[in-house]
């Protein structure tokens, strides 16, 4: 078995762990409320810090200013409660309508 098999087999393994301790543990450990909070704010972080590094970066660099514009549209329609489909089209329409324009 190759190095790779093994660090793949023991993600996998590692993965399946974590997701059987949330119902395993559920009800028998109780968290106080201010580290409930503190890992609200910590996913939300996380996730903020995961939209920026995808909308501004591309292959170690900037990713021009198309991008991060059609993430801003986007947030903004998701913001104002439109449909699903509409962001993603809204979102990705001005990132193309700017490309076309030449603003990478």
């Amino acid at each position: 078995m190759s190095a790779t098999v093994a660090m793949i087999l023991a993600l996998a393994v590692g993965t399946y762990a974590f997701r059987l301790v949330g119902p395993a543990l559920h009800g028998r450990v109780e968290l106080p409320a201010r580290v409930q909070e503190l890992l609200s704010a910590a996913a939300v972080v996380l996730l903020t810090a995961l939209l920026a590094t995808g909308a501004l970066t591309e292959g170690g660099g900037f990713a021009g200013w198309a991008r991060p514009i059609g993430v801003l549209v986007g947030g903004v329609l998701a913001w104002r409660k439109a449909p699903f489909v509409v962001v993603v089209l809204g979102a990705a329409g001005t990132a193309a309508v700017l490309r076309a324009f030449g603003m990478a």
